[in-house]
């Protein structure tokens, strides 16, 4: 496993930053956060942090309830937390990760690494899923029975997603898995926990951040090619083969721009939110990676390899996501509304 090493000295938000920045835990004892955040795989939270931001965004200016949004917010990262957990228990269970599999490599696997037990990691995921059982009851109560089965469905694609017998992930079937939950169901569901109704603008307005999310998946994939095939995990890279992988994810990249701009045109989307096109030369940064085979070897001081194509398109994600939200909120702010 590649790490960029944190000296033990360092201060506990320096640590927790550099797992938030790395997947990878510094050297030394880990404290109680430490360890959560590694378990949890917290470094990919942002993505769904930006989902239920742009859902908020896209809320103001409709009736917005704070305290329902706050709740919804929380429900979705909690969510995202017990997928987290759960994938890597039942990945093991299943046989597909394991020491040499790119999950221990990159990042050290909860279980593999002795960082916690089979049991432990289930009763962290029991906890996790407990408490967003309380904040549904909350949200069903304020909002009736649309919020349930926004909760039901993200829950059932997340549990299938890796578990037996539908694995949707081994069918080829993950990353649109990942395009609904990242799209509509957060994003529409934050929006409709938030207002208490759902206009299609709003759905499609999901779409082009889900496309985002839905490359980053694509590049973990394609670089977990020669692990996949073997196994026999038919995932979309595995069944189109590298090069047409690349070139598609490519394509989702430019589709998040193509589409922002046509739900302008269409006013599904606020104008402000153009500011996303300023992401451009991010894209321009990453395309030129995708363009080419993943290297043999990582850059110094690389730290998720083997990741190679998801780490890019994460940073591409990250971005372009960022500016989305900054023209939503200035929308927001200045009550331009579609």
């Amino acid at each position: 496993m590649t790490e960029i090493a944190a000296p033990a000295t360092t201060s506990l938000l320096a640590r927790w930053r550099h797992i938030l920045r790395t997947t990878n835990p510094p050297e030394g004892d880990l404290d109680v956060v430490s360890r959560w955040l590694v378990l949890t795989r917290a470094a990919v939270l942002p993505m769904t942090i930006t989902a239920g931001i742009v859902g908020g965004l896209l809320a103001v200016g409709h009736g917005v309830r704070v305290d329902l949004f706050v709740l919804a917010m929380v429900g979705i990262i909690l969510a995202h937390m017990s997928n987290n957990l759960m994938n890597d228990l039942f990945d093991l269970e299943a046989g597909s990760d394991t020491k040499e599999y790119p999950r221990a490599l990159y990042a050290p696997h909860p279980i593999l690494s002795g960082m916690i037990s089979r049991r432990g990691l289930a009763l962290a995921s029991l906890i996790v899923n407990l408490l967003d059982l309380g904040i549904l009851i909350v949200l069903a109560v304020e909002r009736g029975w649309p919020v349930v089965a926004f909760a039901l469905g993200g829950f059932f694609l997340s549990v299938a997603y890796t578990t037996p017998p539908l694995r949707l992930k081994k069918r080829g079937l993950g990353e649109l898995d990942v395009l609904v939950v990242w799209g509509p169901l957060m994003v529409g569901g934050t929006y409709y926990a938030a207002v208490g109704h759902l206009p299609w603008q709003v759905v499609a307005a999901s779409l082009p951040y889900g496309l985002l999310c839905t490359a980053v998946l694509m590049g973990k994939h394609i670089d977990k090619i020669e692990w996949d095939a073997p196994q026999g995990i038919k995932t979309l890279p595995v069944l189109l083969g590298e090069r047409t992988s690349r070139h598609f994810t490519q394509g989702l990249m430019v589709a998040f721009y193509v589409s922002v701009v046509a739900l302008v045109i269409a006013r599904a989307m606020p104008w402000p939110a153009l500011a996303a096109v300023a992401a451009l030369p991010a894209l321009v940064k990453v395309w030129k990676p995708f363009s080419q085979p993943r290297p043999d070897e990582p850059p110094h001081g690389f730290p998720v390899w083997p990741l190679w194509f998801a780490a890019i398109a994460f940073l591409h994600t990250r971005r372009a996501g960022a500016l989305l939200i900054l023209g939503l909120a200035v929308a927001a702010v200045f009550g331009i509304h579609t």
